[in-house]
Parts: C-alpha cells; structure tokens; sequence
C-alpha cells in the first residue's frame, strides 16, 4: 500500500511539472502583452571588481536588449511596444546550484529541479508584479576569469544561468549572451555546431541568401557567431551585429 501511494505522489508531481511547463509555453509564447524578465545580480568570483559592477547595476542597463527585441519582433509582425520589460532585483549573495559542463541528460534533468527549487526559495523578487522570467547573470573579474562557463537558459522553469563580464567595455557582448539565453527560455534552440561553434547553415546564418554566402555582416542570434567563411566565425560585438532568424522566430511564435 505505501508503494502504490508513493508511486501515485510521484505520478502526480510529475503531471503538474508537465502542465505547469504546458501552461508557461503557451502562455510566454502569446505575445499579447510584455514579459516580465528580472535580472538576478550575482558576484560570481568574490571580487572587488565584480561587487562594484554589481552594485552598480539598474534597468537602464539593459535597455539595448529590449530595444533589440522591440526592433526584431516588429519585423515580423509583432505590436508590442516592448516585448520584454527588464527590471533588476537586488543581487544575490548566494551562488545558484553548479552544473557540470560535460553532464549527461539525466544529470542536467536533476539539476534543472534543484534550480527550480533555488529559484522559488532563495531570491528576493524585486518590487512589482511577480516576474514571468528569471535570469541569474553571474558577473566575473575578467582578470581572473578572461574566459567564461557556459550559459544555460531553461524553458522548463523560465529561467537562465548567464555568465558575463563585470566590465564596461563587454557590456555589448554580454548583451548578447543575455539575449541568447533568454530566447532560450521562450523555446528556440542553438543553432550551431557544438564542436566547432560554426554557425548552422542556413538556420544559423543571418542572410542566408547572400551572394556570395560570405562573410556575413551580421550573427543570427541563435547561432550566436557571424559567419566569415564556412568554417571560420568571430563574436559579435554588440547586439547592433545580430539578428533574429525565421526560423528562431518561427520557434518562439512570432510567425506561425
């Protein structure tokens, strides 16, 4: 008997993850009204360096990511005078649960739980209504940490781990890596090679019908690099340089 309850505890947590995660899809994907995305600021090294930038942070500070989405949804079709509303939380002092970089499907599958549970338990929402989508930027020294993790963004649970320079001059890249990962939590997925980093062709290149084919002026922001040859591409260096493909827009709904 205290098998089947159990058995039947668990088949109901799992039902309400597989709603809750049904429900947060279609509703982030609406695009009726703006998403609320908060910046969660986080120290990741300890240092000076970090604490000061992070200190620093306000919502002003991420206004060229929204004006970026504001740009690229109008091209298809999209009426909302911004589609995603940044606000900043105060920074968390506490680091969000690791996860390793090499770890197979089931171990990034126990640790999406574990940072499910850390994102309701441990962060201080900021004033106003409850965000619809969390972002963790972990700001690093670069001279401590000249190259950083990866970054992860989550549909299930709307939230993403962001690894990013507590620097001036990087803020254009970071805004980029923040934009990426942030389209991860409303659906469209990587569109690159993962041994190399080349951009796929054509879902991967930001003019596919180019002639020639290259280089491009311009990353698609899935595939995260601007193509310079078939198998050579360099980062770009502010959200000025990148674009919203179809097919990531056919991803996140904005055709259908």
């Amino acid at each position: 008997m205290f098998r089947r309850i159990r058995i039947l505890v668990l088949l109901l947590v799992l039902l309400f993850v597989a709603l809750n995660t049904y429900f947060d899809r279609v509703y982030s994907t609406d695009w009726d009204i703006p998403l609320r995305i908060a910046v969660f600021p986080i120290n990741a090294d300890g240092s000076d360096v970090a604490q000061r930038y992070v200190d620093s942070l306000e919502r002003d500070h991420f206004t060229a990511v929204e004006s970026f989405f504001t740009e690229q949804s109008a091209r298809y079709g999209i009426k909302l005078d911004r589609p995603f509303r940044f606000t900043v939380a105060a920074p968390i002092r506490e680091l969000p649960p690791a996860v390793d970089q090499s770890a197979g499907p089931f171990s990034i599958a126990m640790w999406s739980l574990h940072m499910r549970y850390w994102t309701w338990s441990v962060p201080t929402l900021p004033p106003g209504p409850s965000p619809d989508i969390r972002l963790f930027v972990l700001y690093h020294d670069p001279a401590l940490s000249p190259s950083l993790p990866h970054s992860i963004g989550l549909q299930k649970g709307l939230f993403a781990v962001v690894n990013a320079f507590a620097d001036r001059g990087e803020e254009g890249s970071n805004d980029t890596v923040i934009a990426h990962e942030l389209l991860h939590t409303v659906g469209a997925t990587d569109k690159y090679d993962f041994a190399s980093n080349q951009p796929l062709n054509p879902i991967g290149i930001a003019d596919p019908d180019r002639q020639p084919l290259y280089p491009q002026s311009k990353a698609e922001l899935m595939g995260g690099r601007i193509a310079v040859s078939a198998d050579e591409a360099k980062i770009p260096e502010s959200l000025r340089q990148v674009v919203v493909g179809p097919a990531t827009a056919s991803e996140i709904r904005w055709v259908h």
